[in-house]
């Protein structure tokens, strides 16, 4: 199913929390920024622990997992909007990055990931016309 659809518009019926599918692995909300040095990710994930965190390049991907400790306890939910549970995240990279340079860091509730750009490969800014 299509996450971003609506319920109503599938057919079905009855209450919609009763149906969503298990959630714990959703994905972390992500925002991306360039700077004239780097990319910027901010990996939106609050009430996790950093050293659940793993980052890894594998080729020319960057994936960026989170696994949630064992044994916290699970309450029976009323209602539930938000899971602290686990997920994966891939991000392709490109030649004109240095993978060895990579690094992060977990405050506030925020992975920010800083993924330098090589010297030299800077992209110019180009504006196209639509027609």
């Amino acid at each position: 199913m299509n996450y971003h659809q609506t319920w109503a518009a599938k057919g079905q019926s009855g209450s919609r929390e009763q149906h969503l599918p298990y959630r714990s692995n959703q994905r972390a909300a992500v925002n991306i920024y360039k700077t004239a040095s780097s990319y910027e990710m901010l990996v939106f994930a609050p009430g996790r622990i950093k050293e659940h965190f793993h980052l890894d390049v594998r080729g020319n991907v960057l994936i960026i997992s989170y696994d949630p400790p064992t044994g916290f306890p699970r309450p029976d939910w009323i209602r539930r909007e938000y899971s602290r549970g686990g997920f994966v995240r891939q991000f392709p990279l490109d030649d004109t990055l240095d993978k060895s340079g990579i690094q992060a860091r977990y405050q506030d509730g925020v992975l920010q990931v800083s993924i330098p750009i090589l010297p030299g490969h800077q992209s110019e800014n180009r504006q196209i016309v639509v027609s």
